[in-house]
């Protein structure tokens, strides 16, 4: 294969979704025969602040999580967003640094990051095209660089919202999710179930709470058990304090971190999520319905909304209307949009055929 010229992908380690989505693109580019190098902002930090930054994020989802609420609408205030750009300039020597030679193409997944790059096309210290590729269906100031020459939004209300935050140009595309997450074909779900010790006779919802397995995870699975319509099975991630309580309670389908996320999803009949990131676009792709509750103050509130307003996936409040959705809750997939590879690829200026919208 022809090596197309190098693309930098930047995302970061806050989370699953932001390097979930980074590790699709650089799969997809590299496809397309880009030599990709992929960094961590946070790594590009001085000393030790970015993991500081990281640590006391997943702190203060932990301590206090109505925060997040306050954080958000500020962030739409020009105040601390411009704080905000002023911090996320603490990476540009190791960015100027991991940026040569000079790449055909960089692409962010990543707020501070965007607005890093940003700053050097607005310096005139980079010459490459910046794309932000947008991981969330809700849309903050701070996603939006108006310098970057490209923002690709998962759906038409995330795009409206990135023009009237003054993005240049702005393109929607099918969210990127990895190809091993697809429908279950025939037999494959008993056979997943008997993989990871599931019944095969029962209803089963599966409660998920991003890779930091934050939020109210045991009240989640306390009313889900209460519907009696299903029975939980629970994915803590990386949270192994919340794995041990919930197994010293007695809920018998605890999961800590769980290597093979698609066969799981294939497992199951429906989800529970309370976040709108990456394990909601993972089972959307594997045809598992989604019901959003009890959701995460913040951007967790605000990507329910959209879900929710987009018909995507419903929002629901109460035991009894967690109830209702777990019983009529029905599969929607991805929406559908152009591959944003596809989009990278001509920004950078490939000359590649146009593939209809899935």
């Amino acid at each position: 294969m022809t090596v197309e010229g190098r693309a930098v992908v930047i995302s970061a380690r806050i989370g699953a979704g932001h390097d979930g989505a980074a590790g699709e693109l650089t799969r997809r580019l590299s496809g397309l025969g880009f030599a990709v190098d992929r960094f961590d902002y946070l790594d590009l930090l001085p000393g030790r602040w970015g993991q500081r930054l990281c640590d006391a994020y997943h702190r203060e989802l932990e301590i206090a999580p109505a925060s997040w609420d306050w954080l958000l609408a500020a962030m739409g205030h020009a105040p601390l967003a411009g704080l905000a750009r002023a911090v996320s300039a603490l990476a540009l020597p190791n960015l100027r640094k991991v940026l040569a030679p000079a790449p055909r193409l960089v692409v962010s997944t990543y707020p501070l990051a965007s607005q890093a790059l940003g700053a050097l096309r607005r310096k005139g210290e980079l010459d490459a095209p910046v794309a932000v590729y947008l991981t969330d269906p809700s849309v903050h100031r701070l996603v939006v660089s108006q310098h970057a020459d490209l923002h690709i939004a998962p759906n038409d209300h995330a795009a409206a919202a990135v023009r009237r935050f003054g993005a240049p140009a702005t393109e929607v595309a099918r969210p990127v999710v990895a190809p091993e997450f697809r429908p279950a074909l025939p037999g494959e779900r008993d056979r997943a179930r008997r993989r990871f010790g599931l019944a095969t006779g029962e209803r089963l919802a599966l409660v998920v709470s991003g890779s930091w397995g934050v939020g109210e995870v045991e009240e989640i699975t306390a009313d889900v058990t209460a519907t009696g319509v299903a029975h939980p099975a629970v994915v803590c991630g990386r949270n192994e304090a919340l794995r041990e309580r919930l197994t010293r309670a007695g809920v018998p389908r605890v999961f800590g971190w769980v290597r093979d996320m698609p066969a799981l999803l294939r497992a199951c009949d429906v989800v529970v999520q309370n976040a709108g990131g990456l394990s909601t676009l993972e089972a959307l792709a594997t045809g598992v319905p989604v019901i959003t509750y009890r959701c995460l103050p913040g951007h967790g509130r605000a990507n329910a909304r959209v879900l929710d307003e987009i018909g995507l996936v419903p929002s629901v409040t109460g035991v009894a209307g967690l109830a209702q959705a777990l019983s009529t809750a029905r599969p929607s997939g991805l929406p559908a949009g152009a591959d944003p590879a596809g989009l990278l690829a001509r920004l950078a200026g490939m000359r590649i055929p146009e593939v209809p919208a899935a």
